[in-house]
């Protein structure tokens, strides 16, 4: 019995290993226009259970994720926004960046062209609320009449031309086979979006389509530099359970993550339902975290990273008892329940200064940590069932570190790796340029999935 285990112990799990094998999922990020014009930037592909810079992978020309035809499912806060078809690909050789431009059709709109495709196959009068049966009497078929007589005695007809005669008869034609793939998946929900035509190569691998998109003659000029200077503005992707102070971006670009893969769990929103009162008091408790978090940086600023905050000691008690408060401006508490268990996961986003203490005077040398210097900080917690915080990160730097400190920007809740469960994406942003990177939430930390390169 011995020698027949090694033969069959490999061949399971060899069997159990390409039964696991998932389909490529490529992320991307939708900038979505006001005047409705769209431009997806690639982020990552998931091959084999391998992240790779999707702006990369097979690049040969043109990367895997952005070949012509492919469908991506845009998603906010886990609810669909949309289908994105690529039509064609863009490259900014010298910042060595990938755009896609193509077709983009809103939910809504979906759903109202499917609506008029359906046909109803009930019998009329099903559904209609008449009271009882009634018996109806046929009505008496009317006999035919009789045919008029001729007033004139026939005559030879003419002789007709042979084309006409089947010109009439001839049954429509068919419609065409090969019609354009890209307008079946605009017309129909992400579910319903197959390919139709089969690869060249039966190995490799393939998101909806599979149809690479022709490589550019010479690259636009700005096909990438309006998403390269909108790194600096912060995230335009509101969760409908984020509480920010500042202007509507209605009138902004809209950052969406996307998402394309032939296969995938049904999506559910990742937004975590409270009410009001219990939103607010999530947004102070998270506002004395991130003020703990700015007097630190402060205090290291102001003493080289060894005294405490206070260089001078308290004139009083109540000033040792009463800490300094920092100036919070464009607070943002995006508020998620990224694996369906009822504990949310707490994101807040927003700039601070330090204000000057009573008794310094204006000029002097700490002055420029505590008043001129601007502070970013994004601060991830997870609520427990008792109601406490618990800091999974904190990420803190300011305008005259950005080079060393890169920041972070909260972009949404998306599903990057096809299990039902949320993830966070960021964009990091230093005076080098920006990434992104992709974190899990699992507990009290977060384990990077991805990370992009900085300056790209």
């Amino acid at each position: 019995m011995q020698t027949a285990l090694p033969p069959t112990l490999p061949a399971q799990v060899g069997h159990d290993a390409k039964k696991a094998a998932k389909p490529p999922r490529a992320l991307g990020l939708l900038e979505l226009a006001p005047n409705g014009k769209a431009h997806l930037i690639p982020i990552t592909i998931l091959i084999d259970g391998k992240y790779y810079d999707a702006s990369a992978y097979k690049a040969a020309p043109v990367p895997m994720a952005l070949w012509s035809e492919t469908v991506y499912e845009a998603f906010r806060t886990g609810v669909s926004q949309g289908l994105f078809t690529v039509t064609g690909a863009l490259q900014n050789k010298q910042a060595n960046a990938w755009m896609a431009e193509g077709t983009w059709q809103t939910a809504d709109s979906i759903k109202s062209k499917v609506a008029k495709k359906k046909v109803s196959s009930e019998p009329r009068g099903m559904n209609e609320d008449e009271g009882p049966p009634v018996l109806r009497r046929a009505d008496k078929p009317k006999s035919p009449e009789p045919p008029a007589a001729p007033a004139t005695p026939p005559q030879t007809p003419a002789p007709v031309a042979a084309p006409s005669a089947p010109a009439v008869a001839a049954p429509p034609a068919a419609p065409a086979t090969n019609g354009s793939t890209s307008s079946v998946a605009t017309d129909a929900p992400p579910e319903q979006a197959q390919d139709d035509s089969p690869p060249e190569d039966k190995n490799r691998p393939m998101l909806k389509r599979g149809k690479p998109a022709p490589m550019p003659a010479e690259p636009p000029e700005k096909p990438v530099v309006a998403s390269a200077k909108a790194v600096g503005q912060p995230s335009t992707a509101t969760p409908t359970s984020a509480v920010a102070s500042g202007p509507s971006p209605a009138s902004q670009i809209q950052l969406i993550p996307a998402i394309s893969a032939s296969t995938g769990p049904e999506p559910r929103p990742y937004n975590y339902d409270m009410k009001p009162d219990e939103e607010q008091q999530l947004r102070k408790k998270m506002l004395a975290m991130a003020a703990d978090e700015v007097r630190a940086r402060a205090a290291q600023l102001a003493s080289g990273g060894s005294a405490p905050v206070h260089a001078a000691p308290p004139r009083s008690k109540a000033a040792a008892a009463k800490p300094v408060q920092p100036d919070f401006e464009d607070v943002q508490l995006h508020v998620f329940d990224l694996a369906g268990i009822n504990e949310p996961e707490l994101v807040l986003t927003a700039t601070a200064r330090m204000p000057q203490r009573s008794h310094e005077k204006p000029g002097a040398s700490s002055d420029l940590q505590y008043k001129d210097l601007e502070y970013m900080v994004t601060l991830v917690a997870r609520e427990d069932v008792n109601g406490d915080l618990h800091k999974s990160l904190a990420n803190l730097t300011d305008t005259q570190h950005l080079d060393v400190l890169p920041r972070l920007e909260l972009i949404d809740a998306v599903d990057v790796d096809g299990d039902g469960r949320g993830e966070l994406l960021f964009r990091q942003v230093s005076d080098a340029g920006s990434a992104f990177v992709v974190y899990r939430v699992i507990g009290d930390r977060l384990y990077p999935l991805f990370q992009g390169t900085l300056g790209q």
